[in-house]
């Protein structure tokens, strides 16, 4: 085995490819927690705002995310595609993946966009309350704005992850965090003059913050890899390379929207529970949407470093790899359940103005549901993780199906099923949650071990 110069290639220990995974994933788990801080911010001032409008943001969010995370398939393609003809020196090959990338992620936001408008009747459709309806319509008809430059960032953060230029998407995310941070301040509430917009100014905060992520990532992929000229010939189609794109693409959109699609779905059934209900449930689950991008983050390392392992035929590598990331990944879970049961209400009470009327009835349900999401953190990991070392291999469509089938035939059902209970309402809405992670994870682990690091 060689690498791109042509020298001889050693494998790493297990312990040397953890490293090598540290480096390569910290700052990508930064830019991850970075980039839900955006998320996290908005929930917390709506939630300082009022309740009324938390609970919208609280159902319209997941939905944006869903059709975000859909779009975003052929983004996630291009990062084992891109990882894989870097580690054999093929420079035109990448600049292909990522230019027809690039076309199919703009093509999917401008066909999406037009839909956002009409969300509010879509929520009545589903018996949500007419007052959240009508908020959250709003929030979704601004909030489409962001869809298409959200997906070319998310491409280009596949592009400079895969070549292992990590640092400079934490830093731009970091910042962009704290402008939404600021517009936020500014545009809900009214200050420094400006108008109190409440969601409308969140969504507005939204996109301006990812207009501006998209131009510094794209100046700074300019500039720091010439050698790839990658907006050369934009303007052209690749028949053969938007086909590659697409084939592996597609099936990383459907998995990610089925499990994205579980937790909207969840915060749907939520809703028919109650407006404290979905409130709870919308903290605890930024709550563990935080905890959970270093799972993320990780297991786009180990996509990174697996795909450059799978470009060189180099097996020993892929195992390895694997292992250090699961390794890590584990780490996380256990300090994680540590933090969720120790100080529950302290998280939760963050995101409450002191003087709401429901704080209270808020911080019971929320610490009750962080106490379920301590026991899917596990099961939510080893399912991320799977995702990341058969994306390095470039396996998506058998782990689109088991995805569907986990988080749809057996979650949705078990949400729905055990949210209804009367003795269980809000908690069992999360485990089943739970369920539906467990099965997905257990199968696509094995699909890996047992197929592609046998």
């Amino acid at each position: 085995m060689t690498d791109a110069s042509g020298a001889p290639h050693q494998p790493q220990t297990v312990r040397a490819q953890a490293r090598t995974l540290m480096a390569l994933g910290l700052p990508l788990i930064g830019s991850h927690l970075a980039q839900i801080a955006i998320v996290t911010t908005d929930t917390l001032m709506l939630g300082w705002y009022g309740v009324l409008p938390l609970a919208a943001v609280s159902l319209a969010s997941p939905i944006f995310f869903a059709i975000l995370v859909l779009g975003s398939g052929f983004a996630w393609a291009v990062m084992p595609m891109v990882a894989s003809s870097a580690a054999v020196g093929d420079d035109r090959q990448v600049r292909r993946t990522t230019r027809m990338g690039l076309w199919l992620s703009v093509l999917f936001g401008i066909v999406a966009t037009p839909f956002f408008f009409f969300f509010e009747e879509g929520f009545l459709a589903i018996g949500q309350e007419a007052e959240v309806s009508a908020l959250a319509g709003d929030y979704m008809a601004v909030i489409g704005f962001a869809l298409t430059p959200a997906l070319i960032v998310m491409l280009m953060r596949s592009y400079l992850s895969a070549l292992e230029l990590t640092r400079a998407i934490l830093l731009v995310t970091v910042a962009t965090a704290v402008l939404n941070a600021f517009l936020n301040y500014v545009l809900i509430f009214g200050n420094l003059g400006a108008p109190e917009l409440g969601v409308v100014g969140a969504g507005i905060a939204s996109v301006i913050v990812n207009l501006a992520s998209m131009v510094c990532l794209i100046l700074y992929a300019m500039w720091k890899t010439p050698q790839y000229d990658l907006f050369r010939n934009l303007h052209r189609p690749d028949g053969e390379a938007i086909a590659a794109v697409y084939r592996l693409g597609w099936p990383i959109g459907l998995t990610s929207i089925a499990e994205t699609g579980l937790f909207a779905a969840s915060s749907v059934i939520m809703g028919w529970v109650g407006t404290v209900a979905l409130a709870a449930h919308g903290i605890a689950l930024q709550i563990a949407s935080i905890t959970f991008m270093v799972h993320v983050g990780l297991s786009q390392a180990v996509t990174v470093r697996v795909g450059r392992a799978f470009g060189r035929s180099d097996r020993v590598s892929v195992r390895r790899v694997s292992l250090a990331g699961l390794c890590l990944s584990l780490i996380a879970v256990v300090l994680t359940i540590t933090l969720f049961l120790s100080l529950p209400e302290l998280l939760v009470g963050a995101f409450i103005d002191p003087d709401d009327p429901a704080r209270a009835a808020i911080l019971v349900t929320g610490a009750a549901l962080l106490a379920v999401a301590a026991l899917f953190q596990a099961v939510d990991a080893a399912q991320v993780m799977a995702l990341g070392m058969l994306r390095g291999v470039q396996d998506t469509r058998v782990p689109m199906i088991v995805a569907a089938v986990s988080y749809w035939a057996v979650g949705v059902p078990a949400s729905y099923a055990l949210g209804i209970h009367p003795a269980l309402g809000p908690v069992g809405v999360w485990l089943g949650l739970t369920v539906g992670l467990a099965l997905a994870g257990v199968l696509l682990q094995r699909r890996f071990w047992t197929g592609h690091a046998a």
